[in-house]
């Protein structure tokens, strides 16, 4: 009978699954048998990470262990990487077979730098650790038949909220990261504000913006990651809006609110890109090649080659290919008469052609300089019923309005109100300080 483990019962915070490796390990363990791959119910088992410490005591070895580390590089395989461990006999490939026929690991889908570290005692090899991620790691430990056990370990975490808030002095990226926050954060706040707001014309100094999101933590009080961001204040000269993070009942679609329960979606997002500079607005222009004053029917994004181009709302793909001076070129049917352009692309995204449904925010292309450009940007066009509109200037339909459903509006309420304790109690942040500007990094 030949035992598989598998990566058992893992925390979920906020929408993401959270794995790690600290205090305790979470192994399943499936009994499969040759009789037609027949699966016999599943037995989950807690496992502290004492019990599989890989100390030579551990093993019953006399002799200190031999520690190993190596780490992958460009085009090289796990095999490679065993080999230049020099361990003894073929117990690496063992050790590593072990692993891979299981579902804890693909061989195939390993990426240089990977993490890859060999405990020999005894001329033998008594344990190979694999580092997936920060706080992830695969283990194949020897047994006392001479075999391999594989086992996935992953942390106990401890989510504990931070509060940034603050006036911009620089830019919202610098003083959010100031404060403690990282990329992932202030994207999320970008995201949110996606749809009102225009971060290179209508963000300026003096603005006060607040985030609120989950430090993850293991028993030590490392900090291993940063979560999604529960809420996301602006107040500004452009605008004044909060809004909360919340999966409804009913639909499971995670989405912001504000107060009201109104949804931060908009029927197409202004920007349809992150970090662009708006570069030419919408409106009669000198052409830059052709040297002609005509109309200029889009907005442009100046951005690095390869930048990521969502699709700005639902809609099913047009056309996706070469169109003249637009270079490589996706036009997307939205509902309500609506359609959106997107040109100069470098390339298109996986499996985006005609004919093909896209969702809001779903990558359909990367900024490029195709056709008639004088540098890597995104033209983005909007038409309503055949004419071309300025979408910085155009009133968009809102997304859910949980008001409607009084019994959605009521469970959000309560999600509403615990953030809005976090925010107005800082004792609930006894590993973090709120921070404010001017004070140091959080840990």
């Amino acid at each position: 009978m030949l035992k598989t483990l598998s990566v058992g019962k893992r925390q979920m915070v906020a929408a993401g699954l959270v794995a790690g490796l600290v205090a305790t390990a979470i192994i399943s363990v499936s009994q499969q048998t040759n009789e037609q791959d027949a699966v016999e119910p599943e037995m989950v088992e807690t496992v502290s990470l004492a019990s599989i410490a890989i100390g030579p005591e551990d093993f019953g070895v006399s002799a200190p262990l031999d520690v190993r580390p190596t780490k992958l590089k460009r085009r090289e395989t796990l095999s490679d990487g065993i080999k230049r461990l020099d361990l003894p006999g073929n117990d690496g490939h063992r050790a590593l077979l072990s692993l891979t026929s299981t579902d804890l690991l693909d061989a195939r889908r390993v990426r240089p730098g990977l993490e890859v570290t060999a405990h020999v005692a005894d001329d033998s090899l008594n344990a190979l650790s694999i580092k997936l991620e920060e706080g992830r790691r695969l283990l194949a430990k020897r047994t006392l038949t001479g075999d391999y056990q594989a086992m996935a370990l992953d942390a106990r975490l401890i989510a504990r909220p931070m509060t940034v808030r603050g006036s911009i002095k620089t830019s919202l990226y610098q003083d959010a990261q100031t404060l403690g926050a990282e990329d992932q954060q202030v994207v999320d706040f970008a995201q949110v504000f996606a749809y009102d707001l225009d971060f290179q014309r209508e963000v300026h100094p003096g603005d006060k913006f607040e985030l609120v999101f989950d430090v993850m933590t293991d028993e030590r009080g490392k900090v291993i990651r940063r979560g999604d961001v529960i809420y996301a204040a602006l107040n500004g000269k452009a605008v004044d809006k909060a809004f909360y993070r919340y999966t409804t009942p009913d639909e499971d679609v995670t989405d912001y609110f504000q107060a009201n329960g109104e949804s931060s979606t908009k029927f197409l997002m202004k920007t349809p890109i992150n970090g662009a500079r708006l570069s030419s607005r919408f409106g009669k222009r000198r052409h830059p090649i052709s040297g002609y004053t005509r109309l200029h029917k889009g907005t442009d994004f100046a951005a690095p080659t390869g930048t990521p181009i969502y699709a700005a709302g639902n809609g099913v793909v047009e056309r996706a290919s070469r169109y003249g001076g637009y270079g490589h070129y996706i036009r997307i049917r939205h509902a309500k008469g609506y359609k959106t352009a997107y040109a100069h692309l470098s390339r298109y995204a996986r499996g985006v052609k005609s004919g093909r449904r896209v969702k809001q925010g779903q990558i359909i292309g990367y900024v490029g300089s195709t056709g008639a450009s004088t540098g890597p940007h995104l033209h983005y066009e909007v038409y309503k019923n055949g004419k071309a509109v300025d979408v910085m200037r155009l009133k968009l339909p809102t997304g859910r309005k949980l008001a409607m459903d009084p019994d959605v509006f009521e469970a959000f309420a309560v999600e509403r109100d615990r953030i809005d304790a976090i925010r107005g109690d800082e004792r609930t942040l006894p590993e973090f300080v709120v921070a404010t500007v001017g004070a140091p990094p959080a840990p």
